[in-house]
């Protein structure tokens, strides 16, 4: 169901959707797909270009749960579309970054700690929105998808690319954060 690295649908830039579009069946249907399928990989957000729909369409959640991110700020299920994402402070933290499409890889990305998103919901309707931390760090990442980036792309240290295994051996719990 998901597209792996090297597919090229992960690497085009995702088309905007109208509001009519929103609204379409069809549109509503792959917005309830995106989020049954984030859930069966466990993922903490996912992007329509990730299941074969060049579309500004990511869906985001970080629940009590999801065992991974036990200490982090709990986001309700967030569907965002057409999103921009303005960096509101140029401190960036390091994160481990794994993603559904990059099977069995995790690589230290640094990102803008604070955010902005402004996007459509499901329903069409402006969000504007802070976030912080972990979720500021997923919502970039997930944008990124929409623009044909992964998170290899953001790396400035290829060193720091890691099988799982490896990097729960030597780098687990490895996070910084950098001015």
């Amino acid at each position: 169901k998901v597209a792996q690295m090297g597919h090229p649908i992960l690497r085009k830039v995702a088309k905007k959707l109208t509001e009519k579009e929103i609204h379409t069946p069809f549109i509503q249907q792959l917005i309830d797909d995106m989020i049954d399928t984030m859930r069966e990989y466990d993922g903490v957000g996912l992007a329509a270009p990730q299941v074969h729909e060049s579309r500004q369409i990511a869906v985001l959640e970080i629940t009590e749960d999801n065992p991974r991110y036990p200490e982090e700020e709990l986001v309700p299920t967030t569907i965002f579309i057409n999103p921009v994402v303005t960096p509101l402070t140029k401190k960036t933290m390091g994160v481990w970054e794994g993603c559904l499409s990059v099977k069995g890889l995790r690589g230290l990305v640094h990102r803008p700690e604070h955010i902005k998103l402004e996007a459509l919901d499901r329903h069409g309707k402006k969000i504007v929105q802070e976030y912080k931390g972990f979720a500021a760090v997923a919502i970039q990442h997930e944008t990124d998808h929409l623009f044909g980036k992964i998170f290899v792309d953001q790396m400035a240290d290829m060193t720091k690319l890691a099988f799982i295994d490896e990097f729960k051996k030597y780098h687990l719990g490895e996070e910084f954060d950098l001015e």
